[in-house]
Formats: C-alpha cells, sequence, structure tokens
C-alpha cells in the first residue's frame, strides 16, 4: 500500500479551495468518521453512464497526483468540459465525495485503492485482494467499486509502487541488480524506511521471506526522505525504501535493485470516475489518451520538475501533454 503523504491545498483557476474544500468536509466528514458511506450509491450502477458538462477533478495533494490531475483536467478541457481541481489529501474524504459526485475524477492506484476499498467493506482485518498480477487487481478492484457508483478506467503504463535503492558503490562492490542477489550475498542490511516497515508485508518481512534478505534492523528515516536517502549515501544504512517513481536517486548515488520476484504489488494509476456523471464514452476517451504515453519514468521526470526544480504542476503537466502531441501549444 502506497505510503501517507502530507498534502498541501493546489489553488484552481475556477474556484477557492479552502470554500470548496470546506464544502466538501461539510457534505462528507460525517461520514468519514465513521468509514465513509456503506455502498450508498449502490443504485448508480443501474443507471446510464453520465456526461456532465462540468466535471471536478480530485488531487490527493502530493506532487504526482496533483500533476496527474493536472493533466486530466487539461485532457477533459480539449474534450470539451469545463473543469476545476479540488484537492483533498485523505481519501477518506475524497472517496466519497467521488462516489457522492462532489468530485467526479480523480487518479489512484490499483492495488492501493483495491485494498483500501476492501478494508472499508469487509473491516480492517479482510484479507488483502490486490497483488503483483495486474489483471487480478483490476478485477477485484472492480468487483468492489462499481456497487459503489464508480467506474476504474483501464490502466496505463505507469506504476508507482515501494522500490528498494542501495548506494552504487554498495552495487557495484557486491555485485548486485536485483532483491534475489542481494538475498543471496548473505550481507547484513540495515534498511532505512517508514517505522511502518517493520510489520508491512511488502516491506522487511516480505524481504526476508521472499528474497532471504538478512534486514538486522528498520531505521524510521520515512519513506524516500532526504534523511533516508543520504543515510545510505554515506553508509550508516545499506538499503532505502522509496517508491518506483523517485527522479532523486542519482543526486544521492543510488540505485534501485530490481524486484525480480515481484514482492511487491499492481500500483499502476488508474482514473477513477464517478458513473453517474462522467462515465460516459466521451470522457472515458479523453483520460484514456493519457494511458498510451505516460511512462513510470515520465511521471519520476515530471514528478522531478516539480519538486527539485520548483516548477508549477500545472505549467509541467500543460508543457508535458503538449510534448506528446495530446495539446496544442498554447
Amino acid at each position: 500500500m502506497r505510503p501517507a503523504r502530507t498534502s498541501v491545498p493546489f489553488p484552481t483557476a475556477r474556484s477557492p479551495v479552502l470554500t470548496a474544500l470546506s464544502a466538501l468536509i461539510a457534505l462528507v466528514g460525517p461520514t468519514a468518521c465513521t468509514g465513509g458511506p456503506s455502498l450508498e450509491n449502490r443504485g448508480a450502477i443501474t443507471a446510464s453512464p453520465g456526461n456532465s458538462r462540468d466535471l471536478s477533478v480530485g488531487s490527493a495533494g502530493f506532487t504526482e497526483s496533483e500533476l496527474l490531475a493536472q493533466m486530466y483536467a487539461a485532457l477533459l478541457r480539449r474534450a470539451g468540459y469545463h473543469t476545476d481541481i479540488l484537492t483533498v489529501g485523505n481519501r477518506e474524504l475524497y472517496e466519497p465525495a467521488v462516489e457522492s459526485g462532489q468530485i467526479d475524477v480523480v487518479p489512484e492506484y490499483a492495488a492501493t485503492l483495491a485494498d483500501w476499498l476492501n478494508a472499508k467493506e469487509h473491516g480492517p482485518k479482510a484479507a488483502p485482494v490486490a497483488s503483483p498480477d495486474l489483471g487480478e487487481t483490476m478485477a477485484a478492484l472492480r468487483r468492489l467499486a462499481t456497487p459503489r457508483g464508480l467506474t476504474v478506467l483501464p490502466a496505463g503504463r505507469a506504476v508507482d509502487q515501494n522500490a528498494f535503492a542501495v548506494s552504487a558503490a554498495y552495487a557495484a562492490e557486491h555485485h548486485l541488480k536485483t532483491l534475489s542477489d542481494l538475498g543471496r550475498a548473505k550481507l547484513p542490511v540495515r534498511l532505512a524506511a517508514g517505522d511502518e516497515c517493520v510489520q508491512r508485508p511488502f516491506c522487511a518481512p516480505g524481504l526476508r521471506k521472499t528474497y532471504g534478505i538478512d534486514i538486522t534492523a528498520v531505521d524510521p528515516k520515512g519513506v524516500g526522505t532526504t534523511p533516508a536517502k543520504q543515510a545510505v549515501q554515506n553508509g550508516q544504512d545499506q538499503m532505502v525504501l522509496t517508491t518506483s517513481t523517485d527522479a532523486t536517486l542519482d543526486q544521492f548515488g543510488l540505485v534501485v535493485l530490481d524486484d525480480d520476484k515481484k514482492l511487491q504489488n499492481a500500483d499502476y494509476v488508474v482514473p477513477v470516475v464517478n458513473r453517474a456523471r462522467a462515465g460516459s464514452a466521451r470522457p472515458v476517451a479523453a483520460l484514456n489518451r493519457l494511458n498510451t504515453v505516460l511512462t513510470t519514468a515520465d511521471l519520476a521526470n515530471l514528478n522531478e520538475q516539480v519538486d527539485s526544480w520548483r516548477r508549477l504542476p500545472a505549467d509541467v503537466a500543460h508543457n508535458y501533454l503538449v510534448s506528446k502531441g495530446l495539446l496544442r501549444k498554447s
């Protein structure tokens, strides 16, 4: 499951975020406190897919989500829709808002959303339904999303999942290219990660069980944070938990070891829409245009432009779409 992110409201051209966010919290806040609505929109799946002219695109507030939201909004505008962007950093708030139609479109991650909806439906102790297999994960996600009036569009080529990096010097010294190589090397490994890594099956326990890696300790410096990367850079730790769209690894002399046994789930980027408002062929076709071009490497580069080069997400998103022929130059 993707780590939690700290969100910052991102302004939009059509409506002040604070006003919109206040209204949204007023609408969905009480249900969010109890885990969200319980299939209150089940009847929406019997209605015809909608084609509302005005569409709100949700963003979870962190850089990547803002970039995806900006690209979705731009593609929908080109297709003739009026769009605004609403930043709501908490899935407990924005997912019910998509169900209710307060948000019409949101960028999501297949495996994370599948397990989140499963826990919402069956309780926090429910067995995970996501897996490293994209087809199985998407089937499970759609089974859970459809009764809630949500349509999950096809996954594209971009995936944002856990990744494990070591220093380039360490990899060269021990001839490491994959996590299996590290397991076979029988090296003691201190892992810089979030403190939840101690128990997460896709982190320290999974590295031990799947790869036989000798994780001696988890250094709780966070997921892909600068202190975590610096700890590996200076040799205090041997490996860091980051994400597959982290474009800053070169700055710290780090390289990702390939997850060759597919420990990580299929966290591919997927657009999720409210079926009754944006589930018809026209908005779906507009959003699917991004799937044919956006790769994991592209997404990492876009993140870097915002986080390292301090460019605005709207500008970065627009320039990318123009470069891929999906928008005309303005």
